[in-house]
């Protein structure tokens, strides 16, 4: 037995097979989970293209988390594939690149709001959107990577991942009377083509490896995949508005 064994996942964020949500999908397949996978406009090829990827198919709905007509749509278009889900993958983000990279001071409110709405605002979204397929209850699991600090050239896409954070701490609040948790993954770097894309990314993975107690393999999605799935699993019931690090132990050094 699979430890995800009839639980019917909806995952968003799958573009390449090193992102940690194409590990999520891969590896909740492998425990035994029926997968959904969202894309949206020109990337929904690609997403289709690397679902083939997959051990097993997967369907790919439209989903984009700042369109009003997909998120109200979102329940019909899972429904043509699976009668409910379980658990949902929140891994979304965008910043322009006048928000990262140094340039903390000039940004333009424009940008600011982008990286909000597209980085924060749309784990709401979604979790509104989903919980009529949650009639049961189930999971909500969101990607960040650890606002507590001020990372460098993270700049406004730290500040979004902080307001994700907390919008993932008041969500917990509030889905959870109706037997809704969520939680939020804070992965370590990762070399993966959105993290790649963050002007100066470098200068956050040089160390990471050497600083962090068990060490860090910033190719490696599976540790924080297996992490997302835990979470979405029966293995958590009471655990809800936490955010756990799969970092090699990275955030408990100190400066």
């Amino acid at each position: 037995m699979g430890l995800l064994d009839g639980k019917r996942l909806l995952v968003t964020g799958v573009l390449t097979d090193r992102s940690i949500a194409f590990g999520v999908a891969r590896v909740a397949q492998e425990e035994g989970a029926e997968v959904v996978l969202t894309s949206f406009g020109r990337q929904m090829k690609i997403t289709q293209t690397i679902a083939k990827r997959l051990p097993k198919p997967a369907p790919v709905i439209e989903l984009d988390v700042t369109s009003a007509e997909d998120l109200a749509a979102l329940p019909e278009r899972v429904r043509e594939h699976v009668d409910g889900i379980d658990g949902v993958l929140h891994s979304i983000g965008f910043a322009p690149k006048d928000a990262m990279g140094g340039n903390f001071l000039h940004t333009e409110w424009e940008s600011v709001a982008m990286a909000v709405q597209v980085s924060a605002f749309s784990l709401k979204s979604l979790s509104v959107a989903a919980l009529p397929l949650m009639s049961q209850g189930g999971a909500v699991v969101g990607l960040t990577f650890d606002a507590t600090v001020a990372w460098p050239v993270y700049d406004w896409m730290g500040v979004a991942k902080a307001a994700f954070e907390s919008t993932a701490r008041y969500l917990a609040r509030d889905l959870g009377p109706q037997g809704v948790r969520v939680n939020v993954v804070s992965a370590g770097p990762l070399r993966t083509t959105a993290a790649t894309s963050i002007p100066g990314f470098e200068k956050l993975d040089a160390t990471w490896g050497e600083r962090a107690p068990l060490g860090w393999d910033n190719t490696n999605t599976e540790p924080a995949a297996r992490a997302c799935l835990a979470l979405m699993s029966d293995w958590f019931p009471a655990t809800t508005g936490e955010m756990v690090h799969v970092d090699g132990g990275f955030h408990a050094m100190g400066s």
